[in-house]
């Protein structure tokens, strides 16, 4: 490992002054030292920022504000959280091990960088660690690839559990600028496809920190599932996963929410496969109509076919799930 100064400071403020020329945040590090040790993140600086931001969870007006220090384990667990916004105690309590979640924080599970085997190669091409050297993905060990929202710069996909909740719940995240400037970004908006920017997996602007997320109200506490279909039972990034919501008004569904990992460069939202089955009786047939619609644009790689019946399986199966709660 590079070696690197480490500079802890308490303040917001002192943090922003603190993070100058090639430096890195860190709070739980859960990622980041995997990254350092990979020789992937080679930062002269880490700038600690656990003491600076807020850990608490916090209920507002209409919504639930969880700060960017709160751990994992301690957002899955929490009560409001566990009675209001289970769909996000289910997805965290998906991804990772206990340790690890004890360790990783809010803020932090939205910047984990992809876990694609050539990022994390540092002796082959990839667009993402070494902008234009090529991707050695697109036409090589390619299975846990994206099937959706990739071109020939990156296929990597998006690894977080929590994330996929967060954008089924249409959850903000709330960010201060190196000015320090209080901005406001839609969680859908966050992470991007790679585009001509592989490089970047988000819309974070430089040196800019993540202060909470907020997540509003919604209808979907009764009736929600979390699928995840990955290669062994723990401690495994999803092959694909399904975040599903109902609001249901007896059998009919007045709303509902699809999001999946697995599948893109970012947590992926089915709003086709949502509208479609907004008035709909709550029935198998019409959760089989909604994954057909989500599938259909699906252009799978050369060795992830699989993930397109296999990602219309785990739609119905959560679909179902919801209703059988």
């Amino acid at each position: 490992m590079k070696p690197f100064n480490y500079i802890k400071e308490e303040t917001v403020k002192a943090v922003l002054s603190s993070n100058i020329g090639d430096s890195k945040y860190i709070a739980g590090g859960t990622n980041l030292i995997d990254l350092m040790k990979k020789d992937i993140a080679q930062p002269d600086s880490v700038v600690d920022v656990t003491s600076a931001l807020s850990n608490k969870i916090e209920k507002q007006s209409r919504s639930i504000r969880i700060g960017a220090m709160a751990s994992n384990t301690a957002v899955a667990n929490h009560e409001r959280i566990l009675s209001e916004y289970p769909l996000i105690s289910k997805a965290i309590l998906a991804g990772a091990s206990p340790q690890i979640r004890n360790m990783a924080s809010t803020g932090g599970n939205l910047l984990q960088r992809t876990r694609c085997p050539y990022f994390y190669d540092v002796t082959t091409p990839c667009n993402k660690r070494k902008p234009n050297s090529g991707c050695s993905a697109i036409h090589g060990e390619n299975r846990m690839s994206a099937v959706i929202g990739y071109n020939e710069q990156c296929v990597a996909v998006h690894p977080s559990d929590f994330c996929v909740a967060l954008v089924a719940l249409d959850a903000k995240v709330n960010i201060l600028d190196n000015n320090q400037k209080n901005t406001t970004i839609n969680f859908i908006d966050f992470h991007k496809l790679p585009e001509s920017t592989p490089q970047k997996d988000n819309n974070l602007p430089e040196k800019a920190l993540i202060t909470s997320i907020e997540i509003p109200e919604n209808s979907f506490n009764k009736n929600y599932a979390y699928v995840k279909v990955r290669d062994r039972d723990s401690y495994a990034f999803a092959l694909v996963s399904v975040a599903a919501g109902l609001d249901l008004k007896k059998n009919r569904i007045a709303e509902a929410r699809l999001a999946s990992g697995g599948v893109a460069h970012k947590p992926w939202r089915w709003y086709e496969a949502e509208k479609f089955l907004k008035g709909k009786e709550a029935s198998v047939d019409n959760f089989t109509q909604a994954a057909n619609i989500a599938i259909k644009d699906l252009k799978p790689l050369s060795h992830n076919g699989f993930k397109v019946e296999m990602l219309k399986g785990a739609i119905v199966t959560a679909l179902q799930n919801c209703i059988s709660i």
